[in-house]
């Protein structure tokens, strides 16, 4: 099966029963309070749908536009903006009759939800599969680093011990670690000695806006495993089994060596040499990286640089260059360790926030496409439920913004109803309903415009 339909199935399958889950979340208590549900949706049914059946007073269907779900809790304003039903007298069943602790709890009921599925699944996940350890001493060769953590102390090789004097159980995470949570000192081992490095306030930004990864890699040597055809180390007649001895003047004896020099010491347009070894003789060429032109069937052509590849995977000539163990938990441990895990989960994404509002990090921006592409491209059971539970609380955190037609919206509005005894009144709430559908799909078509730039242009 193709990945790219692996992926498709994974993307929807996971989608599918996180918005059945959040929307049982408000289904479930409208019904404990005697509140009519009129729909319960997976996917919108805009015009037609794929398939309704009616039970009782709701009808349960499935829609075309597999942008979400809803239900349709009578006598309330949301996105079905039924001003005929919101006209009349309001009745013993409707949401709208129900005092405002009723509505609150029905309304935060798909963001609770979501919050308890990813923590469930976590648990689950611990309990089933315990969690990798690899730390600083299971890397033999140490970490290769970037230069925006080079600037601040690190050096190729290091062995990550502590962070904030406190165990990191994987050590490629630091990075993680550097960009959203508050770390004062990183403890590594080098040369046998252990030495303390003083970590910037800015140095999550400064990794964010370089663009460095969020995992970093571990050294290990390497002769060369595969040769792409047609790329620029087939050109150079570079073989499957030759050793990099040295790119653009830079000296390589790990890969991260050779990622570094491509990085940093490789420019567009300017040509650099590749140094090589193989069967015992030293060999040696020159090539560049250039531009290319892209076009868009829709847009225009432009230029931009071509892309860092020199077309090579490596392959490792030391299999015990790193050390995997599994930590493994008893049922009351995962619990534990899976909470933990999950309100990392979370944390992490809230801080990405500040991120977000910069011009980098709005340019970044993603939509489906970018979602779906963190699903794996095989039918990985792990990773797929690990993206789940992630997507879970993306989900949960993303609804409870203060925004009006997101169910944050709602609550925001109940809590001012509660402190202050008075109700914000129905043509209040219809603009306002109208204003938060504006900027969800301002936003929605951005994001999923961001995506479609970047798959026309690169």
């Amino acid at each position: 099966m193709h990945p790219y339909l692996v992926i498709a199935i994974n993307f929807f399958m996971s989608l599918s029963l996180l918005i059945i889950l959040h929307e049982l979340g408000h289904f479930i208590p409208a019904r404990l309070f005697k509140i009519r549900v009129e729909k319960f949706y997976l996917f919108f049914d805009i015009k037609f749908s794929l398939f309704k059946k009616k039970i009782g007073e709701t009808i349960y269907g499935i829609g075309w536009l597999p942008l979400g779900g809803y239900v349709k809790i009578s006598g309330m304003i949301d996105e079905s903006m039924d001003k005929e039903q919101m006209a009349q007298e309001p009745k013993e069943w409707e949401f709208r009759s129900k005092p405002a602790w009723q509505r609150l709890i029905i309304m935060v009921g798909g963001v609770v939800v979501n919050v308890v599925v990813g923590f469930v699944i976590y648990i689950i996940l611990t309990a089933s599969y315990g969690t990798p350890q690899s730390t600083g001493t299971d890397l033999k060769y140490g970490l290769g680093f970037p230069k925006t953590l080079e600037d601040i102390g690190f050096k190729q090789g290091d062995q990550v011990l502590l962070v904030n004097n406190d165990t990191l159980d994987y050590a490629p995470h630091l990075n993680k670690n550097l960009i959203f949570r508050d770390v004062k000192t990183v403890s590594v081992l080098r040369d046998n000695e252990l030495l303390d490095i003083i970590i910037p306030e800015d140095i999550g930004n400064r990794l964010f806006l370089n663009g460095v990864p969020s995992k970093l890699t571990p050294r290990f040597p390497f002769s060369i495993g595969f040769v792409q055809e047609g790329s620029k180390a087939d050109s150079l007649n570079i073989p499957t089994g030759a050793k990099l001895t040295s790119v653009a003047g830079h000296k390589i004896d790990y890969y991260t060596d050779y990622t570094y020099a491509i990085n940093n010491y490789v420019e567009t347009n300017k040509p650099f040499t590749i140094n090589w070894e193989h069967e015992g003789k030293s060999y040696s060429g020159q090539t560049q990286f250039g531009t290319k032109e892209v076009t868009s069937f829709i847009f225009f052509k432009r230029t931009v640089d071509e892309d860092k590849v020199l077309g090579i995977k490596p392959k490792a000539l030391d299999e015990d260059y790193q050390k995997i163990s599994k930590v493994s938990y008893t049922f009351s441990e995962s619990v534990s360790a899976g909470l933990e895990r999950g309100y990392w989960v979370v944390h992490d994404y809230i801080v990405q926030f500040k991120y977000v509002f910069t011009k980098k990090g709005a340019s970044q921006l993603g939509g489906f496409g970018t979602i779906a592409k963190l699903y794996p491209d095989t039918f990985n059971w792990l990773a797929f439920w690990e993206t789940t539970a992630w997507i879970s609380f993306v989900l949960a955190v993303m609804n409870i913004l203060p925004i009006p037609a997101l169910d944050g919206g709602h609550v925001m509005f109940l809590i001012y109803e509660i402190i202050t005894g008075r109700k914000p009144g129905d043509k209040f709430l219809e603009k306002a309903q109208i204003i938060g559908i504006v900027i969800l799909l301002s936003l929605m078509l951005y994001a999923n415009g961001n995506d479609l730039f970047k798959a026309l242009f690169g």
